[in-house]
């Protein structure tokens, strides 16, 4: 299994406290004394490990684990191997991710990478900006003019915070990161090379003279709670401000264009690519891969498949995919009826040479 080597080892705990913290029922209570001190997947699993499982796609790693004990479902547990502790739960995987987040609570939040308390004496910081107590700044960060920054914030090696941002509370700025014309919420984790603020991709295109750089005079405004994955560019608007809404959590190496607004508690998975003026609702999930036209309007709660290219409006709940994204069910109805016809053309002997 992994070896937890850059993270606190867990605490040993007993079969019975693991399964008053997660409200699991533990099927062999005279199991209740049994250490467990790890957690680990089924095929890496070894007996002083908890494991988990809920998907019968990984039947044979369930037949063949060796872990001590094991989150289960109800219609599961006869399919577990003999001499491995029971503990039912209805949600084997939320109830291995409180243990998780019990045990490695401080793999949650990155804090410094060096150690260090207070500021680094390699940062620069304007004497104008103004840290709250008990802001961490690593080595070679630079702070601009104005800069707030609210207690608990951590900026990483490396950071250069441009005039008159705004940082909460509790937030993260991973190293490299870069951030201008931002007003950042409290709680917000920005993982390691983040760019944020940097003008949009506005131009009148093809004039006399060339392309014609149309100012771009907005902001970035982050909400509480929001999560930006490594390598992810947020543009600030142009004439509006480009807006992610409080708890949405965006993926590694996404771009966000200018004037895009996005709601509360949205997923954006890796790669994606959304261009200016988009309007997002809450809740909505896109895909890795998924590209979205320009000026669109996604409605709540929305869902886009994986790769899937979006150039028209999409309703609220709606289940959309393909290239270009259309209704799921009508997308696999023309991917059926596309097999049938290269499937009758085969039986024809058509696209033979």
């Amino acid at each position: 299994m992994a070896q937890p080597i850059f993270f606190k080892s867990p605490p040993s705990s007993t079969l019975a406290e693991i399964a008053a913290l997660t409200k699991a029922h533990l099927v062999d209570p005279e199991r209740g004394a049994q250490q467990i001190k790890g957690l680990a997947s089924l095929d890496e699993a070894g007996p002083m490990h908890l494991a988990f499982f809920d998907n019968l796609k990984y039947a044979d790693q369930l037949a063949a684990t060796k872990a001590g004990a094991l989150l289960v479902h109800q219609r599961f547990e006869a399919q577990v191997p003999k001499g491995v502790a029971v503990l039912r739960a209805a949600k084997p995987f939320h109830a291995f991710v409180q243990i998780a987040r019990e045990w490695h609570s401080d793999a949650l939040r990155p804090q410094s990478w060096f150690g260090t308390e207070g500021i680094a004496p390699s940062a620069i910081i304007d004497p104008t900006a103004q840290l709250e107590d008990g802001v961490i700044v690593d080595p070679l960060v630079v702070i601009g003019p104005r800069v707030e920054i609210g207690s608990g914030t951590v900026i990483g090696a490396g950071a250069v915070i441009g005039a008159d941002v705004k940082i909460g509370r509790d937030c993260n700025v991973g190293a490299k990161t870069t951030i201008q014309f931002a007003l950042i919420g409290n709680n917000v984790l920005i993982h390691p090379g983040c760019n944020i603020g940097q003008d949009g991709y506005g131009f009148i295109f093809f004039g006399p003279s060339g392309h014609v750089k149309v100012p771009q005079t907005g902001r970035v405004l982050i909400q509480n709670n929001v999560e930006v994955g490594a390598g992810s560019t947020i543009d600030r608007g142009s004439l509006r401000d480009t807006v992610i809404g409080e708890g949405t959590k965006v993926d590694n190496q996404v771009q966000i264009g200018h004037n895009v607004t996005i709601g509360r508690h949205c997923l954006l998975a890796a790669q994606i690519g959304l261009a200016g003026s988009l309007t997002i609702g809450d809740n909505v999930a896109l895909g890795a891969k998924v590209g979205i036209n320009n000026h669109l309007k996604i409605g709540d709660g929305a869902q886009v498949t994986a790769m899937s290219a979006v150039k028209d409006d999409i309703p609220a709940n709606g289940r959309w995919g393909g290239h270009f994204a259309k209704p799921t069910k009508q997308w696999f109805r023309e991917i059926l009826a596309v097999e049938r016809l290269v499937r009758d053309g085969e039986t024809k002997g058509e696209g033979k040479e």
